[in-house]
């Protein structure tokens, strides 16, 4: 188990749980290339894409299950907008603000499960997950007001280079959470209103975390951690686990 011994961000991929997970499709009306995307982003990964028709249901409803149960469900027009007709751009240029966003809940809560995603060209969706969660983060921790976050960019560049990462961390820095930014010093703000931390290490070029520890136990917890196996090909995972989102920042504050 990752502790207090943790020597490298790659071993909370330990803590990550094998489940029988599936995003269903329900009663769907909408064109069927919709539900195709959505298999295409989760091809080889641990969750399984289905259809479904259910009397009971509403049409193009999307839920995510494990097992029996149904953890959560999300309209399939939600996942849409979000995640399968869009690409990137959307998040880092702006276009759509953090007010303006919402994380579909049958994403959030695929928690826990280990992914390995690629970036473009490979695929258009895979990397996707994780800048989608990434602001699932960001707006949880401007919304709390409250705690700690610690995120990093790889090289500090990107929060000039992106006008939605800059415009949302200038936010957060003018708020009551204490954010810390980590990556290649390639680039220096003046005047930021967060802390800066700089090195040349593996775990500053090939890490990506956004985690948010909110400081009181009962508020909600949040943590994405992934790893850059080979070029822009992600291991990655987010957790809610109040426990676990407290050793992911306090190794990141102790190591980096």
């Amino acid at each position: 188990m990752a502790g207090e011994t943790t020597s490298h961000i790659r071993e909370f991929f330990d803590e990550g749980r094998a489940s029988d997970r599936a995003l269903v499709v329900l009663n769907r009306t909408e064109p069927r290339p919709l539900v195709n995307l959505l298999s295409e982003a989760f091809d080889g990964q641990d969750v399984d894409v289905a259809e479904r028709e259910e009397d009971d249901e509403e049409t193009d409803l999307v839920a995510l299950v494990e097992g029996d149960s149904v953890v959560a469900t999300s309209p399939l027009q939600a996942l849409s907008d979000a995640f399968l007709m869009v690409n990137s751009d959307l998040y880092r240029t702006g276009t759509r603000t953090l007010d303006e966003f919402d994380a579909p809940a049958v994403l959030t809560e695929l928690d826990d499960t280990v992914f390995s995603l690629r970036g473009f060209p490979a695929s258009t969706k895979e990397k996707l997950l994780l800048i989608l969660i990434s602001r699932y983060i960001e707006k949880q921790a401007l919304d709390a007001d409250t705690g700690t976050l610690r995120s990093s960019f790889q090289k500090l560049s990107r929060l000039n280079d992106e006008a939605g990462t800059r415009e949302i961390y200038e936010r957060l820095g003018g708020s009551s959470v204490d954010v810390h930014v980590y990556g290649i010093g390639d680039w220096t703000p003046s005047d930021a209103p967060y802390a800066i931390h700089t090195g040349e290490e593996d775990e500053y070029r090939h890490t990506w975390f956004v985690v948010h520890d909110p400081g009181r136990e009962s508020a909600p917890h949040a943590a994405l951690v992934a790893y850059e196996t080979e070029p822009n090909v992600w291991k990655g995972m987010w957790t809610h686990r109040p426990a676990l989102v407290d050793r992911i920042d306090r190794y990141v504050a102790s190591s980096l």
